[in-house]
Order: C-alpha cells, then sequence, then structure tokens
C-alpha cells in the first residue's frame, strides 16, 4: 500500500506539474470558458504546483503529504464542479476526477484511514 500511495503521488505530482507549465495555453483556454478570472487562474496554478512540489517532497518527508493531498483533493473537486457548470462531457471531467480519488487515497493512506 505504501508504493500504491507513493505511485499516485508521483503521478498527481508531474501530471499536474506538467499541465500547469507545457500546457498552460490549454490551461488558459479552460479557465476562460468557465468564466472565471486571469487571477483566479494563477491563484490556482501557483497553489496546484504548490501542493505538486509538497506531494513530491512527500516522498521523503512524510510530514508534508496531507497537506499537499488534501489541498490537491480540494482543487480536483472544484474542477469537477467546474466541468459540470459548463456540461462538459465525461472525457473532461475524467483526468480531475481520476486525481481526486487519487488524492483521497494519499490523504485516507497517510493519515491512517486506510
Amino acid at each position: 500500500m505504501l508504493e500504491l500511495s507513493a505511485a499516485f503521488q508521483l503521478i498527481v505530482a508531474v501530471s499536474v506539474f506538467f499541465v500547469w507549465t507545457l500546457r498552460y495555453d490549454n490551461v488558459v483556454k479552460e479557465f476562460n470558458e468557465f468564466g472565471y478570472s486571469d487571477l483566479l487562474r494563477n491563484f490556482v496554478g501557483a497553489f496546484k504546483i504548490s501542493s505538486s512540489v509538497l506531494l513530491l517532497a512527500g516522498i521523503w518527508y512524510n510530514d508534508l503529504i496531507l497537506f499537499g493531498s488534501v489541498s490537491m483533493a480540494f482543487f480536483m473537486f472544484c474542477a469537477q464542479l467546474s466541468h459540470l457548470k459548463i456540461k462538459n462531457p465525461i472525457s473532461k471531467l475524467l483526468p480531475s476526477l481520476i486525481f481526486l480519488l487519487m488524492s483521497l487515497y494519499i490523504s485516507a493512506f497517510n493519515s491512517g484511514l486506510i
């Protein structure tokens, strides 16, 4: 189970970092579709990247995992609400749903719930 949690940490962190850096043009497009401001987009990006760093660092420093995973789960839940708000197809909801579930697993495992 420890290996699964660490794998999820790595997958979520690297994927989110990739999207918010190398695929930033897509993020801009999505936030415009959602009707959100540039300020909110930048705030979310800074916190998602910070959460990614915490998840990565948590592989070596366990005390960082819970904050990184809970904050990432929060942002992925908000992404779900945003996609539902504009009635995106399931294909658009799926990535953030998978990352939400992974983040919840990381949180539950590292807090001793499972």
